[in-house]
């Protein structure tokens, strides 16, 4: 049973560090304030990078290339298996090639209303104006991106936006923008300026006199536990969705390292922000252990329906009938009808739940009734099979081989899954968190995406990150850090993190329970889905955290680890990642227990408008929640970062007009 804290404190001034000015100014001015390590003394600083996606792998390459010492630890056998290279649709940017009306300030308007406005103002707009650097930097890459007929990039919509500003290369762009950052990547390793660890994994931060100086990881393939310095140490280790046990990530997507970050002192921020992807493929069994992700981009040419009639609806999950039986009289294109300005292409928290409402009212489709059609005949007929298997074939070839149905003459089943977490490390402004020295990028951190990711923005904000905006805003502290020589690992707190690991990998390995890794995950995830999922209310969210003691009680006392700890164990990996999936979702729960209102992807029953909207309460909840570990079996401590908007008008969010 966890310690109640006596008071829960809002006292805590939380600093974002924003500078001051207009808000198109704030990054130009504090680029030209800023601190700066000469050239000669930034080969006197080490770095660590955690993770090789398009965040970690950027920042290790911009920074090596700048002249710093860069340590870069990979969790897979090569960077180039990093989870963004799955990313499918685009890369949002503002470079308004199709001349609809978009620039910098629409970009940063859609990302604020999307996120249901409850994102950082100054963050969000560095973003965007960052945002045409990116497209640059990847096209003098390589990066394949498509063209229309005159050589100009191409683009495509996607949710959330009126305008086309999603640079893409077929299905695959998250794959060929990872091939970009690993060639520069590839290009510092060769001359030494980043080492490569492959295949190791973070399991705890090293603090020294209150300034991350290192980490401890984990050689996965030996097992044996090492110790690493750095000046600095930068985490760009993903989301934590995989806490639902099924989600579009893979399989290797954990949560540690941010859970290490905590419990050292970094604030966790908004856990309970955590997004549905409206265009999934269905859960076909019990035993899946993995779901897939359709592009959002599909949204743009594929329209999504169900049966307007129930019975319609029954004979087609009995197997009776087939949804090219239906005629368009007989097809409920139900994003269409309820929001007309936007249609196929609302946010994805407002199809999710949309598709959600229908399939709970007996219109779903499929074997379980827990799927809707994502139908492309009107295009096919329109543009032609030629065009549509250009724009989209590597798409449909893999939904033809998980579904062995074909898309081009009958349309894709989908429904939607775990995908993305927004929430995650409090960042300042310079994407420090509250530990000095301790900086955390891209999907791990919490900064740009507010309560709802807008498609397409993932990649950009992780570029974002390591191309253009950490290698500045690290020179703001390790300005002050030159002097400070290289530590010796051989330090207390070294051996005192590196003895906390052993010891935990030691009792986990001596449980020798009856059930594995997988299904107490699995437990978990139902819960999760179940109570902390697309629809949360009070009493689900306060069985949630009943629950989840148990699964903690059941885990710490009943796992079973097989072979050794000092050898390559994949399901002590595992359970290490449990453990601290555990956490993560018990701060979901809370997170979202607490926050009584609707917003994005946290949608609270009890608040909605009439007509089934998420209803923000901005007079109490206008506040990034910073949570605060206060030690094993204590409840965390909830500080608040207040979102003042100067510059934005809130407003509910309407897609309808």
């Amino acid at each position: 049973m966890a310690k109640k804290q006596e008071s829960t404190s809002v006292e805590t001034k939380i600093d974002a560090r924003i500078p001051e000015g207009p808000l198109a100014e704030k990054w130009s001015n504090y680029k030209a304030h800023q601190k700066l390590v000469n050239p000669s003394n930034k080969r006197r600083l080490d770095i660590i990078v955690v993770g090789t996606g398009l965040a970690g792998a950027s920042a290790a390459a911009s920074m090596a290339e700048m002249g710093f010492n860069v340590l870069n630890f990979c969790i897979q056998d090569s960077p180039r298996r990093a989870h963004s290279i799955a990313a499918q649709g685009g890369i949002n940017a503002a470079k308004n090639y199709q001349n609809d009306g978009d620039s910098v300030y629409r970009l940063f308007y859609d990302t604020i209303k999307g996120g249901d406005y409850r994102a950082r103002e100054a963050n969000v707009y560095r973003l965007a104006e960052v945002s045409n650097g990116i497209i640059d930097q990847c096209v003098a890459q390589g990066v394949p991106f498509a063209r229309e007929y005159g050589g100009l990039l191409d683009n495509r919509s996607f949710g959330g936006a009126q305008v086309s500003r999603t640079f893409y290369a077929k299905g695959q762009t998250g794959q060929q923008l990872l091939l970009g950052a690993y060639s520069a990547l590839s290009r510092q390793i060769g001359k030494g300026a980043v080492k490569l660890y492959s295949r190791y994994e973070m399991l705890d931060v090293v603090v020294i006199d209150g300034r991350a100086r290192g980490i401890i990881a984990r050689n996965l393939v030996t097992g044996k536990v090492e110790r690493f310095f750095a000046h600095a140490v930068v985490v760009g280790s993903g989301g934590y969705g995989n806490t639902f046990f099924l989600s579009t990530n893979a399989m290797a997507s954990n949560g540690s390292a941010a859970v290490q970050m905590y419990k050292k002192g970094a604030y966790f921020a908004n856990p309970a922000y955590a997004q549905i992807h409206p265009t999934c493929i269905p859960v076909h069994g019990e035993f899946q252990s993995k779901l897939t992700l359709m592009s959002e981009s599909l949204r743009n040419d594929g329209r999504i329906w169900t049966p307007k009639k129930k019975e319609d609806a029954e004979a087609i999950r009995a197997g009776k009938k087939r949804a090219t039986d239906l005629s368009e009289d007989e097809r409920d294109y139900y994003l269409e009808r309820r929001y007309p300005a936007f249609g196929n292409l609302v946010p994805r928290d407002v199809a999710s739940r949309a598709a959600k409402e229908r399939c709970d009212a007996g219109y779903g489709v499929g074997n379980t009734g827990l799927a809707v059609y994502l139908d492309f005949s009107d295009a096919i007929k329109r543009l032609g099979e030629n065009v549509v298997r250009a724009r989209y074939g590597n798409l449909f070839q893999m939904y033809e081989k998980i579904v062995d149905d074909n898309p081009y003459k009958t349309p894709m089943m989908i429904y939607p899954a775990i995908h993305y977490t927004m929430g995650g490390i409090w960042v300042d402004y310079e994407l420090q968190t509250s530990v000095k020295g301790l900086f955390c990028i891209g999907e791990a951190n919490f900064s740009d995406h507010g309560a709802n990711r807008l498609g397409a923005s993932a990649l950009m904000q992780g570029l974002a990150d390591g191309y253009f905006v950490l290698p500045y805003t690290i020179q703001n502290y390790l300005a002050d850090q030159i002097q400070v020589p290289r530590l010796s690992t051989d330090l207390p707190e070294f051996e005192e993190a590196e003895k906390a690991v052993n010891d935990k990998i030691k009792k986990l390995m001596s449980i020798q329970g009856k059930e594995s890794v997988d299904h107490i995950h699995r437990k978990l995830g139902l819960i999760m889905w179940d109570f902390v999922g697309m629809g949360r209310n009070k009493a689900g969210l306060e069985t949630a955290l009943e629950k989840i003691k148990e699964v903690r009680k059941e885990f710490w006392t009943n796992v079973y680890i097989p072979g050794k700890e000092v050898d390559l164990n994949n399901e002590l990996e595992k359970a290490l990642r449990l453990a601290d999936f555990i956490e993560i979702g018990e701060l979901m729960a809370r997170d979202a227990l607490m926050r009584e209102e609707s917003c994005g992807g946290h949608f609270r029953e009890e608040y909605q408008t009439p007509e089934g909207e998420a209803l923000r309460n901005d007079e109490e909840f206008s506040f990034a929640s910073c949570w605060k570990f206060t030690g094993e079996g204590n409840e965390p401590e909830l500080l608040k970062e207040a979102l003042d908007y100067e510059f934005i008008h809130r407003q509910q969010r309407n897609y309808k007009s």
